[in-house]
């Protein structure tokens, strides 16, 4: 094959991942807000939509990453599309029959769905930028996109939405089933392209350890759980707490503005990275986001009491005389440093695997439970329960960068180059 052919089949490859991880955001933020609603009927419902969608992930991790194996990229992603329409129907359904247990049963599918694709799109992006920081900037890239799709999501509900009821869930309706159609289109658009796979047949490929043995692999694995807690909770209890707690007309809508600056302030810093990685390192990057998103939790924290008018207009984002708490303020620009979390862990982490990379991919999926387990306990456990404020809650979230940061510095090393990975 010449270098030309080879290089084409590779941006065809590249912008299908771009579009897969924007797919990833839609059907991922679709849980906080819906959560939301069914919230005013049931107390523990808040962020369970979300816990069952990450539930998936522990669930089809591992299956996910030996699908990789056994069925190539492509197919993979193919099945997962299918997957992915079928949860968002089931969720259709839950509005028309008004029963919780059919919603949290499509978030749940729809979370296979997503952990699959997560599972082809991260380390195919890696692979073709040839892993090291280059790797980092196409899984960016990917990112940017995944956070343009995040940014629109509860904007989008809380528009529809306006002020939060019980009776709201036929209102986002609309939403559900343009998210169905995407899902089928992709489908048939993926279906019709070429996918070069990057990694080649790996049906027959020995494995003598597992990426586990890796300790950089093992402690970025943790790293991911708790970051993926971290993404999902900052903006979806400020998300809670604002429509709940806001007592304004429309608080549900601010409520979804806020959380969509959040979504889109990881937009912009994954857009910066792209730019940098070329040139900052992974590991300077996450040093510097861990340590700047400490202290603006804390000053989040710390400034609950004060509130500040907010006036803003992004065109996509438009928020009019809305008396929030500052603390909202240092929360959504925490979006600025969780942006780049997620691509470089796992490029820290997948560095040197080789042939363990698809392994790897699915134990990580496996601890995107994360993202349905830390906000959940947030919510459940320390407001609903133990009476905690929401503000006072997010030092979950400060003892979860705190983990992030010491791997950025001493955990991502990889000490284990003497086992043979190709």
């Amino acid at each position: 094959m010449s270098q030309t052919n080879k290089n084409q089949k590779n941006l065809v490859a590249i912008i299908t991942m771009f579009f897969i991880f924007a797919m990833i955001s839609f059907v991922t933020n679709m849980a906080a807000p819906f959560g939301n609603i069914w919230g005013m009927s049931y107390n523990w419902a808040g962020m369970a939509g979300n816990l069952m969608n990450f539930t998936a992930y522990l669930i089809m991790g591992i299956p996910a990453g030996n699908m990789l194996i056994k069925y190539g990229y492509k197919k993979t992603a193919l099945i997962a599309l299918i997957i992915g329409a079928i949860g968002l129907g089931v969720q259709l359904l839950s509005g028309v029959v008004n029963n919780i247990f059919v919603y949290l049963l499509g978030a749940l599918i729809c979370g296979f769905c997503v952990c699959m694709l997560n599972t082809v799109v991260n380390p195919m992006l890696n692979l073709l930028g040839g892993g090291g920081n280059t790797g980092n900037q196409l899984v960016q890239a990917g990112g940017t996109l995944n956070s343009l799709s995040a940014t629109a999501t509860p904007i989008l509900t809380g528009f529809l939405v306006g002020t939060l009821t019980k009776d709201s869930f036929p209102d986002v309706a609309p939403l559900i089933i343009t998210g169905i159609v995407v899902f089928l289109a992709a489908f048939f658009i993926i279906s019709a392209i070429q996918i070069n796979e990057p990694q080649g047949d790996l049906k027959n490929v020995t494995y003598e350890k597992s990426p586990l043995a890796f300790r950089h692999c093992l402690l970025g694995i943790i790293a991911i759980f708790f970051y993926v807690g971290i993404e999902i909770a900052t903006p979806g209890m400020m998300n809670q707490w604002i429509s709940r707690e806001g007592g304004f007309e429309g608080a549900a809508a601010v409520a979804g503005s806020l959380a969509g600056i959040y979504w889109f302030l990881m937009l912009c810093g994954r857009l910066i990275s792209t730019v940098i990685s070329g040139k900052v390192s992974t590991r300077a990057q996450m040093i510097t986001v861990s340590t700047v998103g400490i202290a603006l939790i804390v000053a989040a924290i710390f400034t609950g009491d004060v509130t500040t008018t907010l006036n803003i207009d992004l065109n996509i984002i438009k928020i009019e005389n809305a008396t929030v708490p500052l603390s909202c303020v240092f929360i959504f620009l925490c979006g600025l440093c969780t942006s780049v979390m997620w691509g470089g862990i796992f490029n820290l982490s997948t560095e040197g695997l080789g042939k363990y990379t698809a392994k790897a991919s699915g134990l990580f999926m496996v601890m995107v439970f994360g993202g349905g387990m830390m906000p959940f306990f947030q919510d459940l456990v320390l407001v609903q329960q133990l009476g905690i404020s929401y503000l006072n809650s997010y030092w979950l979230i400060v003892a979860m960068l705190a983990y992030i940061l010491y791997y950025a510095i001493w955990g991502c090393k990889n000490v284990n180059k003497d086992i043979k990975v190709d």
